[in-house]
């Protein structure tokens, strides 16, 4: 069972909802200059074909400004749209030129704005194109008023923060928003959206800041991001990584998948391996998690190296193989499909992989697991 989300308000970033009932969103960001549209066009629909539900592209200059001019032209005109986010931090003015050239949402950071009266004109902007704004605070640029009150970046400080902006918008009756409140560290990240969910209902967007390298970075955002999901806090998540954004994506929707919040793609069960192994669990698990990349459909496959769990994993699976002396035995749903040799094994198993993700999606629903 997926953990019960707290309910929350639901806005919209173009036509991705947001909060509410809807589906936990994944979102990445462009790592190329914005200056470069051809390049930002070209990893904004990568990163949509990949699975991003929300791609936020940096506008930190005049010239950045222009070339999102000409990327919103380019994708409103492309097979695969995605909503785009423009991310301004220091200046008001090219926030108010992003949402002119139709940016469906905006990431502002009022604490590098500084100015009420600035941020509350992009609010007012805002509000009259029905763009909804991401407020919040991270734990590297939070106020200096806020870092002195608590002492440094403490949840408590980021919480303050980001309710002190919020309260900006509201000012100008805006309440399209959704809030983060990121820190590097998994644990203080935890608290300071927990803290968050206790004191406001707009949606949250999660994400540990700055948190490294795709290895290192990925087993933070997981432990910080999927704590929270588990617990039902968290409405859209980005996975911040020093690393290709596609990983990002990939990252973002793996968590999601191993809470339950999604069902799609392959999900490929693999026993970690040990004396008791028979033939090449490692091996044949890559195989398949490459072969069965671009597979849409939900299918878990399994592949077990030992009788102890081998046999029972292998038939929980929609595609099983538990592996043995002699080569190892497929099971489809439940069912014992037949024995094979260790040459035949790996093709064998990817075709029924493919076979079950071929079947209508409807099909699908009504195939229960027997038991073998």
């Amino acid at each position: 069972m997926p953990p019960r989300r707290k309910p929350t308000k639901q806005i919209h970033v173009g036509d991705v909802a947001v909060g509410g009932d809807a589906r936990v969103s994944v979102q990445s960001m462009c790592t190329t200059r914005t200056t470069d549209p051809r390049a930002t066009v070209e990893q904004t629909l990568a990163l949509a074909t990949a699975g991003a539900d929300i791609v936020r592209i940096t506008v930190p200059d005049d010239e950045s400004a222009e070339g999102l001019a000409y990327i919103m032209w380019v994708l409103s005109s492309t097979q695969r749209p995605v909503p785009i986010v423009a991310d301004i931090h220091f200046r008001h003015d090219l926030a108010l030129r992003a949402l002119e050239y139709g940016v469906q949402g905006m990431r502002l950071n009022p604490g590098n704005i500084k100015d009420a009266a600035k941020i509350r004109e992009v609010a007012r902007e805002a509000k009259a194109r029905g763009v909804p704004i991401r407020v919040g605070a991270n734990a590297g640029s939070l106020h200096t008023d806020f870092l002195r009150k608590h002492g440094g970046p403490k949840p408590e400080a980021l919480v303050e923060s980001a309710m002190w902006e919020v309260a900006l918008l509201e000012d100008e009756g805006f309440f399209d928003i959704k809030i983060s409140v990121k820190h590097s560290d998994p644990y203080l990240m935890i608290e300071s959206y927990r803290l968050l969910s206790d004191t406001t209902d707009y949606p949250l967007h999660l994400g540990v800041t700055e948190a490294g390298t795709a290895y290192a970075g990925s087993i933070k955002s997981s432990v910080g991001i999927g704590t929270l999901l588990a617990e039902g806090i968290g409405d859209t998540i980005r996975v911040s990584l020093a690393a290709d954004p596609l990983e990002e994506v990939k990252a973002g929707k793996q968590i999601l998948k191993a809470l339950g919040l999604r069902r799609e793609g392959l999900d490929v069960v693999a026993c970690p391996t040990c004396g008791r192994v028979e033939g090449n669990v490692i091996e044949i698990a890559t195989k398949v998690e490459e072969a069965l990349a671009e597979i849409a459909a939900p299918i878990q496959v399994a592949v077990m190296g030992c009788l102890v769990n081998g046999p029972g994993e292998a038939r929980e699976a929609d595609v099983g193989l538990a592996l043995s002396a002699h080569g190892g035995t497929i099971f489809r749903r439940g069912q014992r499909v037949r024995d094979v040799g260790p040459d035949e094994m790996l093709e064998v198993l990817l075709e029924e992989a493919r076979r079950i993700a071929d079947e209508p999606t409807d099909e699908r629903k009504r195939l229960p697991v027997v038991p073998a």
